[in-house]
């Protein structure tokens, strides 16, 4: 994961939190986690488990007699892999027109805003 291709679903994502919020957990814990959020069969959490193992987003510790899980990518890596995908695709890479569309469709308030430019003022200085 440690290549920038955090390609996780919003299903992986969920099993993600989970294990950001606290690991390692076997999958037992990891179902309990998810049970409050979905209603998916634990056969579905196995195998979103083993994709996330698969690309390398989760280790597995396997000498723990049970096999317990932990992210091998945090959170803030993913957001920012993420974000950036959104932005390339939805934005042709530009950061300046989707604070443009945000402002234009005033989807943003004026105290957002108001920050906004606080945050740029530090930059510049």
């Amino acid at each position: 994961m440690k290549n920038n291709n955090c390609k996780i679903s919003n299903a992986e994502w969920l099993v993600m939190k989970v294990l950001w919020n606290n690991s390692p957990q076997t999958t037992t814990s990891i179902i309990e986690g998810l049970s409050a959020e979905t209603d998916w069969k634990p056969k579905t959490i196995h195998t979103l488990i083993a994709r996330l193992v698969k690309k390398g987003a989760l280790g597995v510790d396997k000498d723990s007699g049970q096999h317990t899980f932990y992210p091998l990518i945090t959170r803030e890596e993913c957001i920012q892999e993420e974000t950036g995908s959104f932005i390339q695709k939805m934005y042709e890479g530009s950061i300046y027109n989707l604070m443009a569309n945000f402002i234009h469709d005033e989807k943003m308030s004026v105290k957002e805003m108001e920050d906004l430019k606080k945050l740029l003022d530090e930059k510049l200085k």
